[in-house]
């Protein structure tokens, strides 16, 4: 299976951040530019947080780097945030679900020079 086979809205996609399990939807791939010239991968999904996970998600986001494994996309790869959001800001509400938006970026390894 490719990218673009999951990329769909209704497409639920099994993904891995630091090994913990998310079902994502709308799993895309795109290239940004760097200030300094390098293009980096960019994968883009959305994912269901609820009252009870809300503790576990917040907590490993704050990190900002993730191994990110994609089985169905053959994608596993070291990441950074480019970007993420969330459609509320207190799951602390008994029954309470978030859409959140994340945007991971490849990491680009520092070569040295």
């Amino acid at each position: 299976m490719n990218i673009e086979d999951i990329n769909d809205e209704s497409t639920s996609t099994e993904l891995w951040i630091d090994g913990h399990e998310f079902e994502a939807t709308g799993f895309r791939e795109f290239e940004v530019e760097t200030v300094e010239g390098c293009k980096r991968r960019v994968f883009a999904f959305d994912f269901k947080v609820t009252h009870q996970q809300y503790h576990d998600v917040a907590t490993l986001l704050y990190k900002g780097t993730f191994r990110l494994r994609v089985p169905a996309a053959g994608v596993d790869l070291e990441t950074d945030i480019h970007n993420y959001s969330t459609s509320l800001d207190n799951l602390y509400e008994e029954g309470a679900v978030g859409d959140y938006h994340l945007e991971l970026a490849e990491r680009q390894m520092n070569t040295g020079g």
